[in-house]
């Protein structure tokens, strides 16, 4: 057995059974940076307008998408990628920013394991709610190395994903659920009666700087990485973001004329470099200098 260092960290269920909403993410940067100790009385709910529930779920999306960091004595506190959406695009306005979020939750196992296994691991291109719920569930069961996880909470994680993902009919949709999901944007899977598909994006709605900030990180510590390794490697784009060889191809090249990166096809390789190192942070700050509108956070004195 693996020592509790070497353990794969992990977390089933953390979202209370509340996917993320349109609306919960402004809501909970603006109400962190007037109050670092937002979640400290009734888990926010009073300051956020929710329940309790919905409250803990908030803070539980905030942090699994790296926008918030919880610091002893201190409370919540925004991370530079938070503040950066904060000033950027906290209403989700550009599909760039939900790329992002979307990259940040699948790449952390630590506290969205099922995403990351949904994404990076899941066989099935078709199929049924119950496929994934059984593949799924041995995929957790991998992953965790023989500790015990609870079925019920994978099943719960399986059902999350298709809500997040999968838009449907108001109609098909539970009560509770009529607030939108903005992650439907992305595409990424279809539903059509009791089947799901993964599919891949529409071209026009993934912008190539997604692809850059993927470089950016995956070449922090290696000077190059061949295309076929950015479509099947684990946390790579192609997996992440069901991206197939000549969508990649596009948005790589979109990038080299933009003079962001280099492509050296030399006997076959097709090894994508960097033109200049910088960091993913840089990266978005740089989008929405260009693309975006600037929000001016609240004041952290004014009370209304």
């Amino acid at each position: 057995m693996l020592s509790l260092a070497e353990k794969n960290r992990y977390r089933f269920k953390g979202h209370e059974s509340f996917i993320l909403r349109e609306g919960w993410l402004n809501k909970g940067l603006f109400e962190i940076e007037k109050n670092a100790k937002v979640f400290s009385e009734n888990y926010g709910a009073d300051e956020l307008g929710v329940g309790p529930n919905m409250a803990k779920s908030i803070r539980y999306w905030l942090k699994t998408m790296n926008l918030t960091e919880d610091k002893p004595k201190e409370g919540t506190k925004l991370t530079e990628l938070g503040r950066i959406i904060l000033t950027g695009d906290p209403y989700l306005e550009d599909i760039f920013t939900i790329w992002l979020l979307h990259c940040q939750i699948v790449k952390n196992y630590a506290l969205a394991t099922a995403w990351g296994l949904f994404f990076d691991s899941f066989s099935y291109e078709e199929f049924s709610r119950k496929q994934m719920n059984d593949e799924m569930t041995e995929l957790a069961a991998d992953y965790t190395d023989g500790e015990k996880f609870s079925e019920k909470s994978v099943e719960d994680d399986c059902d999350a994903i298709l809500r997040m993902y999968a838009k449907r009919k108001e109609k098909q949709m539970n009560p509770e659920e009529k607030n939108k999901s903005p992650f439907w944007k992305l595409n990424l899977l279809k539903v059509s009666g009791d089947l799901f598909e993964k599919r891949q994006p529409d071209l026009n709605k993934v912008p190539e700087d997604i692809i850059y900030y993927f470089l950016i990180d995956l070449l922090q510590e290696q000077d190059s990485v061949q295309i076929d390794e950015l479509l099947t490697m684990k946390g790579g784009p192609g997996k992440i973001m069901n991206l197939k060889r000549t969508m990649l191809i596009e948005l790589l090249e979109r990038l080299e004329n933009q003079d962001k990166i280099i492509i050296n096809h030399t006997a076959g390789l097709n090894m994508v470099y960097l033109n200049e190192k910088t960091d993913g942070n840089s990266v978005v700050r740089n989008y929405y200098e260009k693309h975006g509108v600037h929000y001016e956070p609240f004041d952290k004195t004014d009370t209304n």
